[in-house]
């Protein structure tokens, strides 16, 4: 009897074009986030952004739900896990909003490339998955990207770089346990809890001096573009990856990295290193095989 063999459906041509102007999306508004979080910071601490980008989160999250019938999906369960899930992000969020204000734009996107690799090591520990030698051999691969990138010596190491590696690392463990989550809760929930948790973290920690700065009319602009920028990044990402598959979105959503360089050299005169291409293109490549692998099996 001859053996059989299952193979995935090739993806629709136009879902294929759909979910790249979804991630062009996605990598303006990661942009945008970028440079406004720049901009603000000025004015603002990283706790106090992280406060008024969640309320912005709150208003707009039940806005949305309200109008598309999706506010019932809101429920209070699994708490704990919500609190552990969004307290890695916070903490994620918070260390990027240092690391683009004080290193240069594209090091701080090179190095948050790692956050899946990152992933792929966590989820045995909190998932259960069985970690395989080609998911060592891809964190290997791109932690060796990092070192190209961050050149620890003490002539080129920023120690500011320190805070992009500890985001993605904070981002990583806010995919794993998002990943719990959406097992047993839905997106709307979770988005809801993310932004109301982070909003009373942000407001502990930015009141714990007793002094909450408050934006003054020019950085109003900014913190919105911050708070909208966040959920529409994330929402266009999804939206790609659920109309095509991760080895087709992986290499548009790369393309964050020239545009932020090019961005960063336009207007903050941060110099085009190719270092930092090679390492990123190290880390996105250990990433993609990765990825191809796990299709395959």
């Amino acid at each position: 009897m001859p053996r059989m063999t299952t193979t995935s459906l090739p993806t629709p041509r136009s879902d294929t074009v759909t979910a790249a102007l979804w991630m062009t999306g996605a990598i303006a508004s990661f942009s945008a986030m970028a440079i406004a979080g720049r901009e603000v910071s000025l004015d603002l601490d990283t706790f106090e952004i992280m406060l008024y980008r969640s309320l912005i989160g709150i208003a707009l999250v039940l806005t949305i739900s309200s109008l598309t019938g999706a506010r019932r999906q809101i429920r209070a369960r699994r708490m704990g896990l919500h609190a552990v899930r969004n307290l890695s992000h916070f903490a994620g969020q918070n260390l990027w909003f240092y690391a683009v204000a004080t290193v240069p734009l594209a090091q701080v996107f090179a190095v948050e490339f790692s956050s899946p690799l990152w992933v792929m090591l966590l989820s045995p520990l909190v998932l259960g998955e069985r970690l395989t030698r080609a998911r060592v051999l891809a964190g290997l691969a791109g932690f060796v990207g990092i070192l190209i990138v961050a050149r620890p010596s003490p002539a080129t190491f920023d120690p500011n770089l320190l805070a992009a590696a500890g985001a993605a690392v904070g981002f990583a463990g806010s995919a794993v346990f998002t990943r719990k989550l959406t097992r047993t809760e839905g997106i709307t929930s979770i988005l809801f809890w993310l932004t109301t948790m982070q909003a009373a973290f942000g407001l502990v920690c930015a009141g714990i001096d007793g002094d909450i700065a408050v934006p003054d009319a020019g950085a109003w602009p900014l913190v919105c573009v911050i708070g909208a920028a966040g959920l529409m990044a994330h929402y266009c990402l999804t939206t790609a990856l659920r109309l095509a598959p991760a080895t087709v979105v992986m290499p548009i959503d790369f393309a964050r990295l020239p545009v932020i360089a090019l961005l960063g050299m336009a207007l903050y005169s941060e110099p085009l290193e190719p270092a930092v291409f090679l390492g990123a293109a190290i880390i996105f490549s250990a990433n993609y095989l990765n990825i191809r692998r796990e299709r395959q099996l």
